[in-house]
C-alpha cells in the first residue's frame, strides 16, 4: 500500500522524466520556477537578467539580481495541485551575493483505496524545499554560485527528508552578448526515506548558451539537459528558446522543449498529437522597482500551466 501511494506521487510529480528517472525523489525540483526561463523552454541556465527567480535555474545568476529584491512565484499545475515559492537576496560588497528561498508543492487530496479498489478515505501530499544561495564574481566575466537546500516530502502518513546542492558557473561577455553556463543540480540524497529503501535525487547536469543577435532585439538560447543519461536520442536533451526585448521595460519569449513534446505525445487513430506540449510562451514588464513576468506551458498531459513571477526591489 505504501509503495503504491509513493509511486503514484512520483508519477504525478513530473512527466518530464523518463521511466528510469521517475524513481528519483523530490521530482518537483524539475519543474520551472522562473517565468522567463519557462517561456523559453523551461530549462535555461544562461539568462543574465535582474530576475530573482532565475536563481532556481542557476545559482551563479544571482550575481545579476538587484540588492534587496523580494520575489513571489506561483504556478498552476494540474487539477488540485499547485506550487509556489518566495525569494529574498542581498549583495555583499561588489562581488558577492546571498539569497534564501522557500518552495512549496501541494498535490491536493487523493483517494486512498485497498487492493480491491475499495475507498478507505483520502490522503494529501506535499513537498517543501528551503534553500540558501551564494554567488561570487570570480572576475569581470565569470560568476560562480552554490545552492544548499533542505527538502522534505509528506505523502499521507509517510514522510522523507533530504538535502542537496546545486553548483553553477556562468560566463558573460557584455560586449558580444554571449552567455555560457554549466550547472549541476540536485547533488545529494535522502537523509530519511519513506521506508527502508532510499531513493536517489533527480540529478541533472545542464549546459547552455545564449547569444543576442547584433542590431536586433532577439536573443537565442540553447540548453542541453539531463547530461547524466544518454539512453535516448540527442534531440530530446535539447531545449531551444528565443526572447525579444521590445523596449527597456517589456520582453516576449517563445520556447520549445523536444523531450517534453516527445513524452507527452498521445497516439490516436488519426496519428500522434502533442496538443502543443513542448511549446511555451511568456512576457514580462518592468516598472521601476516592480517586475511582473508571466508564462504558459504544459508540464502534465492533463492540463496546461500558468506561471506568475512578481518581484519588488526594496
Amino acid at each position: 500500500m505504501k509503495k503504491a501511494i509513493i509511486t503514484t506521487i512520483a508519477v504525478l510529480a513530473t512527466t518530464t522524466a523518463s521511466a528510469q528517472e521517475s524513481q528519483t525523489a523530490y521530482n518537483f525540483l524539475r519543474l520551472p520556477v522562473s517565468a522567463h526561463a519557462a517561456a523559453v523552454g523551461g530549462d535555461n541556465v544562461t539568462l543574465v537578467e535582474d530576475d530573482a527567480a532565475l536563481i532556481f535555474n542557476n545559482p551563479a545568476l544571482l550575481s545579476s539580481v538587484s540588492d534587496k529584491t523580494i520575489g513571489l512565484n506561483v504556478m498552476t499545475y494540474m487539477a488540485g495541485a499547485k506550487t509556489a515559492s518566495a525569494t529574498f537576496n542581498r549583495t555583499v560588497g561588489k562581488r558577492a551575493s546571498w539569497a534564501v528561498s522557500g518552495q512549496y508543492m501541494d498535490y491536493g487530496k487523493m483517494r486512498q483505496t485497498d487492493a480491491n479498489n475499495n475507498q478507505l478515505g483520502e490522503f494529501s501530499a506535499r513537498d517543501i524545499s528551503v534553500a540558501g544561495y551564494f554567488s561570487y564574481m570570480l572576475n569581470d566575466r565569470f560568476a560562480g554560485g552554490i545552492t544548499a537546500k533542505f527538502l522534505t516530502s509528506h505523502i499521507g502518513g509517510y514522510n522523507s527528508v533530504g538535502a542537496g546542492i546545486d553548483l553553477g558557473l556562468n560566463y558573460f561577455d557584455p560586449e558580444h552578448d554571449w552567455s555560457l553556463s554549466i550547472v549541476a543540480k540536485n547533488l545529494g540524497g535522502q537523509l530519511k526515506a519513506y521506508d527502508d529503501e532510499y531513493d536517489p535525487m533527480p540529478i541533472d547536469i545542464q549546459l547552455g548558451a545564449s547569444k543576442r543577435l547584433a542590431h536586433t532585439p532577439l536573443r537565442i538560447s540553447a540548453t542541453l539537459v539531463d547530461l547524466t543519461h544518454w539512453n535516448y536520442r540527442f534531440f530530446n536533451h535539447l531545449v531551444l528558446g528565443v526572447d525579444a526585448t521590445i523596449s527597456q521595460n517589456f520582453w516576449l519569449g517563445l520556447g520549445y522543449n523536444f523531450r517534453r513534446a516527445d513524452e507527452m505525445e498521445i497516439n490516436t487513430s488519426e496519428g500522434g498529437s502533442t496538443h502543443l506540449a513542448g511549446f511555451s510562451v511568456g512576457a514580462g514588464v518592468s516598472l521601476n522597482r516592480f517586475k511582473i513576468n508571466l508564462a504558459y506551458g504544459k508540464y502534465h498531459v492533463s492540463s496546461s500551466s500558468l506561471m506568475l513571477n512578481l518581484a519588488f526591489s526594496l
